[in-house]
């Protein structure tokens, strides 16, 4: 129905939009929140440059890497070496707060609302700013959850404890042999739960909340639905953006609100009932804040 190349930028002033989605927030009987990587980037969430070299840079000057995500592709030797950067790497970017608290501004915006959060996120950001964990499904996995690398099961592991071991008794960039994540029911090395290839693991609780989005949409079918968009990019658009549009398209009581610092744009099909702000994400929202007030 639509495509990235048919889409449209809004040229209307940036301070009349952002009174224009505060008022479609107050006025709206339901919101959907969709959000990618450039929220948390919002948040401060960066994975190269000052936070890079601030956590990393031992492994920059052995591996030769110059951001995370580089690193977490790397081909280490050992799984000692491996696990002693990806418990590291879990840690500043799932068990410490985002620098900026842009997710609780997020939340103190739709805190009164009846919303609904679907992310392809796997930092734990809304849940740790207070979101209601049953308002929340994270699409592509969660840097807290271990799964069996076969997979042999359809179920998860919560990392947090031996993370946070792996990270104190790490040495030399290398974690003790003993602290290697196996399966406890094959004895397979463990990985993340991340959504990579047909291995991804979607446990009881990622169906629990898919079912209550699937839920939350249908219920609220023809209610004044405001599509939040924030911070998604074309990597996975099948996920939120594509959704999102045609959801807006099908509700004629719907309205689609794009905010994506250069990258808000919409499909001419729904450009009289969308929003699009190209500005940064967090200033956005602490101006509908503003105005809330």
């Amino acid at each position: 129905m639509f495509s990235k190349i048919q889409t449209t930028k809004f040229t209307e002033n940036i301070s009349d939009n952002i009174k224009k989605l505060k008022e479609k927030i107050r006025t709206a009987d339901a919101v959907v929140i969709g959000a990618g990587a450039g929220l948390s980037t919002a948040a401060g969430f960066t994975y190269d440059g000052e936070r890079f070299e601030k956590y990393f840079s031992d492994f920059r000057q052995k591996y030769g890497f110059e951001d995370m995500y580089s690193g977490g592709f790397y081909p280490y030797q050992t799984p000692e070496e491996h696990w002693a950067y990806w418990s590291r790497y879990i840690f500043v970017n799932r068990y410490q707060d985002a620098p900026k608290p842009v997710y609780e501004s997020l939340l103190k915006l739709v805190a009164d609302k009846d919303y609904f959060v679907i992310t392809t996120n796997v930092d734990h950001c809304f849940q740790k700013a207070g979101f209601d964990k049953k308002r929340l499904f994270y699409t592509q996995g969660d840097y807290g959850l271990f799964q069996c690398s076969e997979p042999c099961c359809r179920e998860t592991f919560d990392n947090e404890a031996v993370v946070l071991e792996m990270l104190k008794q790490q040495k030399d960039m290398k974690i003790p042999t003993e602290l290697v994540p196996v399966c406890p029911h094959c004895g397979k090395p463990l990985t993340m739960n991340l959504r990579s290839d047909d291995k991804f693991v979607e446990d009881e609780g990622w169906h629990l909340a898919s079912e209550r989005y699937q839920n939350f949409l249908r219920t609220r079918a023809n209610e004044k639905i405001l599509f939040l968009e924030l911070g998604v990019g074309y990597n996975t658009p099948v996920i939120i953006k594509y959704p999102f549009w045609q959801m807006t398209a099908k509700n004629p009581n719907a309205t689609y609100a794009c905010v994506n610092n250069g990258q808000a744009v919409c499909p001419p099909e729904i450009r009289h009932k969308s929003i699009c702000i190209n500005d940064d994400i967090s200033d956005v929202i602490n101006e509908c804040i503003n105005r809330k007030q």
